[in-house]
């Protein structure tokens, strides 16, 4: 049998396209062994092989683009296409295909949370009588195209110049069959003619109810030569068209922002919980939302308190939180005092208007214990459990025995764990081992983690009968104290700390504390742990938001003697030669540039009163005005450590600790150069980010500051650029590949150039926020502007709502009312419910795919519901490591639904800007 395939792609020099597939003939699936295509004018390549009949009717196949220069692969975008039972009564085959290229703004529409939930079709195929049976023994034309935004009333139907399309008779359009969406086909009998001309044709939509077609697709009509095709009995020629081209434009959606622990109900206790989900998707799905975005849910129970609520610091990846576990729902206790205990402490922490987290875990954890040992025999023997423990056996019996080594040492820092600070998989079994005297403080978490499975599975799944997508989030570090980093230290650079340089909302930086990755020794096994630990997510969402995706391109490492994050370098990153910046006419000198520069007036200028106590304490004057950090002080984790406070000391004594502290970590941060820390990097130096703010360099001879400033643009804007952009591209793949969710990436901060194409490659959605613009030439971001694969926000968790920012950055906001809202009057004080739904408008009206919302920033368009204080919106506060995450909403899930004015208001916004999907 004979097959040929056809394919339109316009090469440059040196590029010329094959097809990798399952059969012999095509390489058996082998690249190297995969056949090269034949052109006559470098832009319509085709391939003509000969297969047994018995092969030639099941078969998947691949194209790609071989670049001879450098021997390298592009491979088209999505699965392998496939040859079915539709082409057994065949005697010749044609695959007449278009090139799908990975940039392609309706891939996104492939993934998980569009093809399973939000453009699910669950209706029967259609009748396609009207058509009539196409004869087997004659030439055939199978028209297919991929179209997964369709509603559900309507269908696909194809029309054309054929007399066979209806001869663009609309009555005779000719319907598709959708069963196996979102692919859509249908067969037409070829005659003579058909062979002689082009055929005209175009696809629409088809009303069900009506008998109508209700929509065309835009542009010029598509066309199809079969002149140069075998005119052959029982032959087929398979058109695999590209994407339907919607009049009214792409599909587009709205999002709520909300943390787990922020949501109220009248169900849970003290904090929001996995089965606070299901009435959120409730109001979500009244009001017209697609999407529940959260932060990550895993296990961050290190301290047993409050220090455990910042949700990025999780001691596993793949356990989830206890403190979201519903109590009530485990069933009820035997015992009564500790129910009655529970409904007191559930009605007083209920009132609360914050999380108090420290005593929400202590509650849930002494229940869960309660609830365990009354149910334990009959737990761990039940088939449900077994299932559970065997798909999670991987990773749960490592926590477990964290978690019980973590309260044994009292600590869950695990080098003070004796003969358990080393991880061992012979010690593990041992720890595991149900015959142990300890093993129900081991199968403890077995109950609470499979009991927090099955309440997130249960939200989960209730969300997609609602047709509400939930997104999670992936932080881009690890805790050093998890289980991660017990069991697999190589993988992480453990003498390092992970943050993100300085910005509008940390001067000094952010730190993290989290070590960076191994990413080398990650890539040795396909990168498994990335892999695994998506696989655990997709379970419960459909969608993910990677935390710091600049991570992927380069780190902000930061010694672990640093406590800002001033001292940071891109990680990787091409450092500076000591014969580089003498090039540059820039006179070296390393105690200048990489020791600290301290004088006398800068003693004064910084501490005060202080200065001379500074002196005498922290400093040697090494030469008349001039001066060093002692030993004892020459790190900020010294001076840290030095100054640190408690609770109980005097607050004016912890004010001027405080004080002190800020001070000399300043001084310590006064540099120009920071010598690069990495052997592989090779000898060299890193410009201090931010050098221009420190009196080091004010204080130079202005040609000297000049030359460092260029060198400065050179070294962050251009010099990494190809590093960054292959790093990336190296990883990101992997972890694309790894799922079928939709991806979404936090891009904000100092962005590469490289980082646009590179998301918009890969099909992973950018992310744009209103006060934080990528382009540095502007203020603020205009929604208007933003591309179809993004996700645009007014406000982040980090930041302080519309209501807050407004009151506090006075001076930026009279300028946004008069430049972006376009006001003339004067600026009100206080930000109205007006303004905040202008904003919110703007953002609807974007063209991106996504408009998401904190949840405080859409009740910011209502008085009669929002916070009284805006101050007490915000969730997270960046320049504070230690912040106390416990924002809630005010109102609870139940009270929110019955307002009904809003949501009536919310919801006809969406549907206005075209962001309503209810079918």
């Amino acid at each position: 049998m004979e097959i040929r395939f056809d394919i339109h792609y316009r090469t440059v020099w040196g590029q010329r396209p094959g097809i990798m597939g399952s059969l012999k003939q095509l390489g058996s699936n082998n690249p190297a062994k995969a056949p090269m295509m034949n052109t006559v004018d470098g832009e319509n390549w085709y391939l003509i092989i000969e297969v047994p009949e018995k092969d030639a009717h099941s078969f998947t196949y691949k194209y790609f683009i071989h670049n001879e220069d450098n021997n390298s692969f592009l491979w088209e975008w999505g699965d392998d296409r496939a040859v079915g039972k539709h082409a057994k009564s065949s005697k010749s085959l044609c695959l007449n295909d278009f090139w799908r290229a990975t940039q392609r703004e309706e891939n996104a529409l492939y993934t998980s949370a569009f093809k399973n939930i939000l453009l699910k079709r669950d209706l029967p195929a259609i009748d396609t009588k009207k058509n009539g049976k196409t004869p087997k023994k004659l030439s055939r034309l199978r028209f297919q195209i991929c179209v997964p935004h369709v509603s559900r009333k309507y269908d696909l139907c194809i029309i054309g110049s054929a007399s066979a399309l209806g001869a663009w008779d609309e009555s005779k359009a000719i319907l598709m069959d959708g069963k196996n969406h979102p692919f859509w086909h249908t067969d037409i009998v070829l005659g003579e003619k058909d062979f002689l001309e082009p055929t005209s044709y175009k696809y629409g939509i088809y009303d069900k109810a009506t008998g109508e077609i209700v929509e065309w697709e835009t542009g010029a009509d598509r066309r199809i030569d079969l002149s140069g095709l075998p005119q052959l009995a029982e032959s087929l020629t398979v058109r695999t068209d590209e994407a339907f081209r919607f009049p009214n434009g792409n599909w587009r959606g709205t999002g709520v922002v909300i943390p787990v622990f922020s949501l109220r109900s009248n169900q849970s206790l003290g904090i929001g919980e996995f089965l606070d989900l299901k009435p959120m998707a409730d109001w979500a799905k009244n009001t017209g939302l697609n999407m529940i975005q959260i932060l990550p849910v895993n296990d961050t129970t290190a301290h047993h308190s409050w220090l455990d609520s910042y949700p990025y610091s999780a001691i596993s990846v793949f356990a989830l939180n206890p403190v979201y576990l519903n109590l009530e729902a485990l069933g009820k206790s035997k015992d009564k005092k500790a129910s009655a205990v529970l409904l007191k402490k559930k009605e007083e922490l209920n009132k609360l208007e914050h999380v108090d987290y420290g005593e929400v875990i202590k509650i849930k954890e002494q229940y869960i214990r309660s609830m365990f040992l009354e149910n334990k025999a009959g737990f761990l023997r039940s088939k449900a459990f077994k299932l559970f423990f065997a798909e999670n056996e991987h990773w749960i019996k490592r926590y477990a025995a964290f978690c019980y080594l973590r309260d044994l040492y009292k600590t869950p820092d695990f080098t003070q764990w004796k003969e358990f600070s080393t991880f061992s998989e012979k010690k593990l079994e041992g720890l595991c081992d149900p015959k142990s005297p300890h093993y129900d403080e081991i199968a403890l978490h077995y109950f609470t983690q499979f009991h927090l499975h099955k309440q997130l599975l249960e939200a989960s799944d209730y969300a997609r009968s609602k047709g509400v997508i939930l997104k999670g989030d992936i932080p881009i570090g690890i805790y050093r104290h998890s289980v991660d980093a017990w069991v697999a230290p190589e993988l992480y650079n453990m003498n390092a700390q992970a943050g993100a340089p300085p910005d509008a909302f940390a001067a000094q930086g952010q730190n993290w504390g989290f070590p960076t990755y191994n990413w080398e020794t990650m890539a040795k096994d396909g990168y498994a742990w990335w892999t695994d630990r998506l696989k655990q997510l997709s379970k419960y969402f459909d969608a993910f938001r990677i935390d710091h995706i600049l991570g992927f391109f380069r780190i902000w490492e930061i010694p672990y003697d640093s406590v800002e994050g001033l001292l940071g370098h891109f990680n990787p990153a091409t450092p500076i030669s000591q014969q580089e910046i003498t090039d540059r006419g820039i006179p070296f000198d390393y105690n200048r540039y990489c020791k600290p520069y301290i004088r006398e007036h800068m003693l004064h200028d910084i501490f005060g009163d202080e200065a001379e106590y500074v002196k005498h304490e922290f400093l040697n004057e090494y030469d008349p005005g001039y001066f060093e950090l002692k030993p004892r002080f020459d790190t900020q984790r010294k001076v840290e450590a030095f100054l640190a406070s408690d609770q109980k000391m005097p607050k004016e004594m912890k004010s001027k600790r405080e004080f002190l502290r800020a001070g000399l970590y300043r001084l310590i941060s006064e540099v120009i150069f920071i010598p690069s820390p990495s052997k592989d990097e090779g000898e060299g130096y890193h410009p201090r980010v931010t050098f221009h703010d420190t009196y080091s360099f004010r204080e130079l001879d202005d040609w000297i500051r000049h030359r460092l400033d260029e060198l400065y643009i050179d070294y962050f804007y251009r010099r990494q650029e190809g590093l960054w952009q292959k790093q990336a591209m190296v990883k990101l793949p992997a972890v694309k590949d790894a799922t079928k969710m939709l991806i979404c990436g936090e891009d904000l901060g100092m962005v590469p150039a490289s980082v646009p194409n590179v998301m918009s490659e890969l099909g992973i959605l950018g992310l744009n926020i209103q006060r934080m613009p990528k382009d540095p030439s502007q203020e603020f971001f205009y929604p208007n502007e933003a591309p179809y694969l993004s996700v645009v926000s007014p406000s982040s968790h980090d930041m302080s709502t519309i209501r807050g920012w407004w009151e506090e950055e006075r001076d930026t906001a009279l300028r946004f009312y008069h430049n972006v809202l376009g006001k003339s009057d004067e600026a009100p004080y206080i930000c109205e419910p007006g303004l905040v739904e202008e904003v919110i408008a703007q953002h609807l009206f974007s063209p991106a795919m996504w408009a998401v919302f904190p949840l405080q920033d859409l009740m910011g368009m209502d008085a009669h519901i929002r916070r009284e204080d805006p101050h007490e919106e915000q969730i997270n506060i960046p320049s504070n490591p230690k912040h106390y995450w416990r924002y809630r909403m005010h109102l609870s899930l139940e009270e929110l639904q019955d307002e009904v004015s809003f949501n009536n208001r919310l919801r006809s916004m969406i549907e206005k800007s075209g962001r309503l999907h209810d079918d």
